[in-house]
């Protein structure tokens, strides 16, 4: 045989490598557990997904001349079997036209109901029969490191599907005409121009947020708005076709709260609003609220976080007076406060 190697079965070969080892039996079962998750949350809700193709008229730039027409497409979802779909403010927002492409291929009128700038959602309405809407769940237990699933129709693509996990809790974003939506969940699963509307959902399928932002050129930071904070305004949009509500002059985000201050205080609460940011003038200054407070009640309700304040902050508080209960460091303090009514353009 010369130079050459002869390697015997059952041997290690003479330079002393060895062969890499089989993929485990525990491996294998992981893999697949994820991915039956991603493709029974996938199966689940992708009969609901919605494109929404939207024709505005712009005369920017025309000097007087007829308007052109200015086009876009973004996602949505149904979210009652009558024909109710939810989708972002800004996808809709100043639209002449709307087309609604479900996935069976049918291709209808849709008519805005109303839309809210506030947190970016809005609600269209298509007459259909057989429509699949999604369920909506509860993001008020979602834990950090939960696995998400976004389903949506980038760049007309339907029904692109992409994985990943709830990177942060209440965050808040700037949207672009400078509003600021608090209790954002924060994502790093793929979200790409077309996704904005479609829907965010946990492993069982259930919706928990709104897909609305992406930060470029960052990678794997996206947004959404928190399906609890959807389910007031889509009331309220199917209701009256607008959010009117009372105004703090606030910003925050949900926190914790200490456990030892909860027992001092026999609080009913466990976390609370965490105020980050204090409007000069307002009614919450006013009353005397700094950042860093902690608000727990306002009125005789208790405030767990940005999501109880918002359900609280009604059209019927505007110019009441209100018990505002807060947490300053570790001392307790009720603040009385008149709220006002919010301006949105």
């Amino acid at each position: 045989m010369g130079n050459r190697l002869r390697l015997v079965a059952g041997t290690a070969p003479p330079w002393g490598a060895e062969c890499p080892p089989p993929v485990s039996a525990t491996d294998e079962y992981i893999l697949d557990a994820y991915s039956q998750a991603v493709i029974g949350a996938s199966d689940e809700v992708s009969p609901s997904v919605v494109n929404i193709a939207v024709k505005r008229e712009s005369d920017a730039g025309n000097r007087g001349r007829t308007p052109r027409d200015a086009s876009g497409t973004g996602s949505g979802f149904v979210f009652t079997s009558d024909g109710f779909i939810l989708t972002n403010s800004h996808v809709v927002r100043g639209a002449v036209k709307l087309e609604v492409t479900l996935q069976d291929g049918r291709v209808l009128a849709a008519d805005l109901v109303g839309d809210d700038p506030e947190t970016d959602l809005a609600v269209v309405r298509i007459s259909a029969a057989e429509l699949s809407a999604a369920t909506l769940g509860d993001s008020q237990w979602l834990k950090v490191g939960q696995l998400v699933v976004a389903v949506g129709n980038p760049f007309g693509f339907q029904c692109s599907v992409t994985a990943g996990v709830v990177s942060a809790l209440g965050r808040s974003l700037r949207t672009d005409s400078g509003r600021l939506i608090d209790n954002v969940i924060q994502t790093d699963a793929a979200l790409n121009p077309g996704n904005s509307g479609g829907p965010l959902v946990n492993s069982r399928g259930e919706v928990i947020g709104v897909n609305t932002a992406i930060i470029l050129p960052a990678q794997g930071i996206c947004f959404a708005t928190a399906v609890n904070t959807a389910k007031f305004v889509a009331g309220r949009l199917m209701t009256h076709g607008k959010v009117k509500r009372s105004y703090l002059g606030v910003a925050g985000q949900d926190a914790p709260l200490h456990r030892r201050i909860v027992r001092f205080h026999s609080l009913e609460v466990e976390t609370g609003f965490l105020v980050t940011g204090v409007e000069e003038g307002g009614p919450a200054q006013l009353a005397g609220l700094k950042e860093g407070d902690v608000i727990i009640g306002y009125g005789q309700c208790a405030v767990r976080g940005i999501d109880d304040l918002h359900v609280l902050l009604t059209e019927e508080q505007i110019g009441r007076e209100a018990t505002v209960a807060v947490i300053r460091r570790t001392e307790r303090l009720e603040l009385q406060v008149i709220s006002t009514e919010k301006e949105t353009s």
